[in-house]
């Protein structure tokens, strides 16, 4: 073959190919692999997602080594996605981060991709961070103020192993914090250590960068600074807040010195610009790899995978996709069915909802989760979008029971099936002792989960166990970093003080009444009154109900205006919520009253009816709630809103107020 048939050869060779159909990109291998705790699946090598299994379970055992009486409950169990490049994780990544870890009542998950180049940001930093939070929430308490969370989290976000993996090293210099205190004035420690979760310092970008870097200087300097001799003052200061102790008192109780004298050495430490770092070193290797298991996952337990990392970081849509993909491919995927459930739920589409997880169950009768989302999903069948239930038919009550048994049975640790069989039994008002301890053993298994405790407090407050409910309850309402749950343990402190004011109102009626009785029939003047027995146990005229009785220490209980301020009583029908706060709209008789408030906190909330849900939600209120608002109104007609909302308290549809 000559130089020029050569040329035609591979030139018709060439366009030979190119007449072929394009091959389909080669699908993704996906490998799962189970440390001691955790759960990783991957379509990178087995080797990387290995590497990333010691990673995390490096940073948890230096953490239990450290801190010796640490709390690591695996109640939450942990699944880890990693990404084999940017192309594959960005999905699944809306935010752009270089890792991220995303919390959940019945699992956690933490994502990253492996393919970061060497001078990427490490996604380790990110997750360790936030992992840092769980363990503190686990640990301390869900009250830990903003800085010392922040402050911990960054401390030992920079963990590195070190000398053949026999030492780590915690405390490293980051480099953004120190450029940044070298620049930008520091925030009074006052300030500091008053900021919250609804803080501009922690919310407004322009404001947040000087409350982290600080609060990472303020931590490194108690941990590592002045020889360490702070140190012993920051461990008292958590078991402090451990304790439900306020983060003000425990401030006060712990460092013993005034704050100005830590404010002056924070700012000599800063300016100094030296930041050592400890290292903690082991006798043996933190080695991992040889316990860890692996296996190869089929694409319908990855896409199962992928969708339920979709369903728990809120991406409704890829989530769908996904799990449809999986039950294509696998129609007993348990997983898979377990998830569309939850999502069919959460789209009100309750009866393709059970439909998912009654086959989820068959397909994997071991899956404890598949129990709990089972019931969980019949409780929010007959429940309004704001939360409120009426209550529940005795056959669904022991359907959810009976699978919540079976949950708990399967997983002993799992407290979120405690919760939910005490809330079934507190809206159908059965079996509340049982509720009480359940309640306590999901407190114990995650101290940091003060939802639990608002739960116990309603429990004893059905029961009238005014003392108990109000211990629990207080120390929500003063120092939770929730501002809606401090709001609604707020609005459960005021009932209870409320019940217990028309309660004693009521037996002095009725003892008045009865004082009254025995006067006259002993005088002998007039004929005697009849009477009947009331629901306190005490007397009352029979001209008199109940009803009518409670309506009018409800008259005295209800908060009343001051100068300045109105009052009306209509109908909660609407809260619009945005940057600027809430308006809340009231339709009182011919016309809509829209009341501003910046948020919940100074908002006086009460409800004298449990008609009124136990959350208050923005948007449309469903069932919409009978209310007594008192407000200041707004100075110029053309305002926006109608004026400023003082109080807001829910009443009893027949109630009705007189001015």
């Amino acid at each position: 073959m000559n130089g020029q048939s050569i040329k035609l050869f591979f030139a018709g060779l060439v366009l030979l190919l190119a007449a072929l159909p394009a091959t389909a990109a080669a699908k993704d291998t996906w490998t799962g692999v189970r440390s001691k705790n955790f759960f990783l699946v991957g379509n990178t090598s087995e080797k990387e997602i290995r590497q990333v299994a010691t990673r995390l379970e490096q940073f948890r055992h230096v953490f239990s080594r450290i801190f010796k009486r640490a709390r690591l409950s695996d109640a939450v169990p942990t699944t880890v996605v990693v990404f084999k490049d940017e192309g594959s994780y960005k999905p699944f990544n809306p935010g752009g981060h270089a890792g991220y870890f995303q919390p959940g009542e019945e699992v956690n998950y933490i994502t990253l991709h492996a393919g970061r180049g060497r001078d990427a940001e490490s996604p380790y930093a990110v997750i360790f961070h936030e992992y840092m939070h769980l363990l503190v929430k686990n640990n301390v308490a869900a009250n830990t103020p903003a800085w010392v969370n922040e402050g911990l989290a960054e401390f030992y976000s920079t963990l590195e192993v070190t000398k053949g993996e026999r030492a780590a090293e915690v405390g490293r210099p980051i480099a953004p914090h120190v450029f940044y205190l070298r620049e930008q004035k520091l925030l009074p420690l006052a300030t500091l250590l008053a900021v919250d979760h609804s803080s501009p310092h922690y919310n407004e970008k322009s404001k947040r960068g000087v409350f982290y870097a600080q609060s990472w200087a303020l931590v490194h300097y108690l941990m590592l600074g002045k020889e360490r001799q702070r140190q012993p003052q920051l461990n008292r200061y958590m078991d402090l807040a451990r304790a439900g102790v306020s983060p003000q008192e425990s401030f006060r109780q712990a460092f013993a010195e005034d704050a100005a004298a830590i404010e002056k050495e924070l700012r000599d430490y800063i300016r100094r610009d030296t930041y050592p770092y400890a290292t903690f070193p082991f006798d043996e290797r933190l080695e991992f790899d040889a316990e860890m298991q692996a296996a190869p996952l089929s694409e319908g337990q990855a896409l199962a995978h992928l969708g339920d990392l979709a369903l728990h970081s809120r991406l409704p849509d890829l989530a769908e996709t996904h799990l449809q993909k999986a039950l294509a491919l696998e129609a007993d995927n348990a997983m898979a069915h377990s998830s569309l459930g939850v999502l069919r739920a959460r789209q009100r589409r309750f009866a393709e909802a059970k439909e998912h997880l009654r086959r989820a169950v068959a397909a994997d009768a071991r899956n404890h989760l598949a129990h709990y989302y089972y019931a969980h999903v019949l409780s929010r069948e007959g429940m309004s979008e704001t939360g409120f239930v009426g209550g529940y038919t005795a056959q669904a009550a022991d359907e959810m029971r009976a699978a919540l048994a079976k949950a708990i049975k399967l997983k002993p640790d799992f407290a979120e099936a405690y919760n939910l069989v005490a809330f079934i039994n507190l809206v159908t008002g059965e079996q509340l002792d049982e509720s009480v301890e359940l309640l306590k053993r999901a407190i114990e298994i995650t101290p940091g989960r003060e939802e639990f405790k608002l739960s116990l407090a309603q429990l004893h407050l059905r029961k009238q166990d005014f003392a108990a409910a109000r211990k629990l309850v207080e120390p929500l309402a003063q120092s939770s970093t929730d501002a809606q749950l401090r709001a609604n343990a707020q609005m459960l402190l005021n009932n209870i003080a409320n019940i217990e004011t028309q309660a004693a109102r009521f037996r002095d009626s009725a003892d008045a009444s009865d004082d009254d009785d025995a006067a006259a029939a002993a005088s002998g003047e007039g004929p005697p009154r009849l009477l009947r027995r009331g629901e306190g146990g005490g007397a009352q005229e029979a001209g008199q109900t109940p009803e009518e009785l409670m309506a009018e220490a409800l008259q005295h209980a209800l908060r009343k205006p001051l100068a300045g301020e109105a009052r009306a009583q209509g109908v909660l029908t609407r809260l619009e919520c945005d940057a600027k706060g809430i308006v809340f709209h009231v339709r009182s008789g011919q016309r809509v009253l829209k009341l501003h408030s910046a948020n919940f906190d100074g908002l006086h909330v009460t409800a004298f009816t449990q008609e009124a849900g136990g959350q208050i939600g923005c948007g449309a209120r469903k069932p919409e709630s009978p209310v007594v608002v008192t407000y200041r109104a707004a100075p110029d007609a053309r305002a926006k809103s109608d004026g400023e909302l003082v109080a807001l308290e829910f009443v009893p549809a027949a109630f009705v107020l007189k001015q």
